[in-house]
């Protein structure tokens, strides 16, 4: 998606680690007319698939499923909650992510009354690494007996194997921008 790629070589800020700083517009303060384009062109890349759930991660990829339910029928949002709360009642399904950009582990809860076996998701989020938020997700569906039907990614770091992994499983994977190279020193980013 051209658009994401030109606002990511404007306002995103390349450190070193293989860190992309993007929250100029997508994890700190968000370009809602961005990510309605993006929800649109994620619409046109699963328009195939029978879609009644968007399921993501917080807090990033909240906004993101929230303007792109709009481009799917308005299709339920569910995330998942990083921390348990005493608002988290009932049964729930959980496990546990690794994060790439925090370098810890978190507990990864979606209440089961959300999330069913009938269910065709699309999962969407921010940022794809090494997949392993990614894998927590996926996990949550197959214990709910849910379909995922497809994985929507804003930026996927290519030169990481998070996107390999899930596409040599079959998923049906589509990153709005792939990034192939990055450069901390001199700030270059090449995209797929």
């Amino acid at each position: 998606m051209k658009e994401l790629e030109d606002r990511i070589r404007k306002d995103g800020i390349v450190k070193a680690g293989g860190v992309l700083k993007v929250d100029a517009f997508l994890n700190h303060q968000c370009d809602t007319q961005l990510f309605d384009h993006m929800g649109a062109e994620w619409a046109r890349l699963f328009a195939d698939a029978p879609i009644n759930k968007i399921l993501t991660i917080e807090a990033s990829g909240i906004g993101l499923a929230c303007m792109a339910s709009r481009h799917f029928g308005n299709a339920p949002v569910v995330f998942a909650k990083k921390a348990q709360s005493i608002n988290l009642d009932g049964e729930q399904y959980s496990t546990t992510i690794h994060s790439f950009t925090k370098q810890r582990e978190f507990p990864v809860i979606v209440g089961r009354r959300f999330l069913s076996e009938g269910d065709h998701v699309l999962i969407l989020d921010d940022f794809l690494a090494n997949g392993c938020a990614l894998e927590g997700l996926i996990s949550i569906c197959e214990s709910a007996g849910a379909t995922v039907e497809g994985i929507g990614i804003a930026i996927e770091k290519g030169f990481q194997s998070g996107g390999d992994k899930l596409r040599q499983r079959g998923y049906h994977l589509e990153s709005l921008a792939r990034i192939v190279s990055m450069d901390d020193e001199t700030g270059q980013i090449e995209f797929a």
